[in-house]
């Protein structure tokens, strides 16, 4: 049986591959900055990406067979800077180099970074040949990744994946999905965004880590890979699906303080590259990712 290392296991991507992978017949094994919770289904480590010592001697232990690297600060506003770059640049660094360390080679390393690099681009449907330009420092951060992966590319058998907006049900309401929908949950008579004219490539977060089980079981060592629906939502067609779903329909405003500066007004990929190598999946709809948040309610996983 297969091992898998999953980083950032107790945020909200983790909780969903950690699941598809089981089922695939995985034995799991966690990383998390934070307490975990021991369970029967994995073996979990509490360990920042920032300890270099502790990793070496996690990876030399349970040298796995697959490594997905998920722990990151994922949150575009996120105030601390210093946080972002240090734990998405030197921190994936880390791990790369204690796998090195351990003396045993997984035969995938997938790495997560973001489709936010593409920035604001005049492009349609951005594929991975389009021209990086990140808008903030978020996406600064997984670009500096990347390239500092290209360092470890002939050593480790590293996979990227650039995955566009996607969501589910456990996500964090300071995301602006689930935002949205605990808002008609609550059956709140407002609801206040920001601009409600940018437009994205959304996902549902199931679909998503099938995308990341096919990678890693696939030949993909040095390639890069939008993983997307590969169709546009603006925030008033949500909008339009939430009053359709919950049969509720609040005062929408405005709020001028909810507005980012360099906001990326349009983000939609193509998923060519991804259909060619794992086949064409059947993407879920937003529609159901939407009523399947409306219908369920699960504590905030990150």
């Amino acid at each position: 049986m297969a091992t898998a290392l999953i980083t950032g296991i107790n945020g909200f991507t983790g909780y969903y591959l950690a699941e598809e992978l089981r089922t695939a017949g995985y034995t799991i094994v966690g990383l998390s900055s934070a307490e975990t919770v021991q369970s029967e289904l994995s073996v979990n480590y509490q360990c920042n990406v920032l300890d270099r010592e502790y990793l070496v001697d996690i990876l030399t232990q349970v040298k796995p067979d697959v490594v997905v690297h998920l722990a990151a600060i994922a949150f575009v506003a996120h105030d601390d800077v210093d946080a972002i770059y240090r734990t998405n640049v030197v921190g994936t660094r880390n791990l790369l180099e204690a796998i090195v360390k351990s003396q045993h080679i997984p035969r995938s390393v997938l790495l997560v970074s973001s489709a936010n690099i593409y920035g604001n681009t005049l492009v349609e449907s951005i594929d991975e040949s389009v021209s990086a330009a990140p808008a903030n420092d978020y996406a600064v951060s997984k670009l500096s990744m990347e390239y500092m992966a290209q360092l470890w590319m002939d050593q480790l058998p590293i996979t990227l994946v650039r995955p566009f907006n996607y969501t589910g049900v456990g996500q964090s309401v300071n995301f602006l999905i689930p935002k949205i929908v605990d808002h008609f949950k609550r059956r709140a008579p407002v609801l206040e965004l920001g601009n409600l004219d940018v437009v994205r490539d959304f996902s549902d977060v199931r679909s998503v880590v099938q995308c990341y089980r096919l990678l890693l079981e696939s030949k993909t060592q040095g390639e890069v890979f939008n993983v997307c629906s590969g169709q546009g939502h603006s925030l008033l067609d949500i909008l339009q699906m939430m009053r359709e779903i919950s049969g509720h329909n609040p005062e929408i405003k405005v709020n001028p303080a909810f507005v980012r500066a360099n906001e990326v007004q349009r983000l939609v990929g193509s998923n060519k590259k991804l259909d060619n190598m794992i086949g064409k999946l059947s993407m879920i709809p937003l529609h159901n990712t939407l009523q399947w948040m409306f219908k369920h309610h699960v504590v905030g996983l990150g």
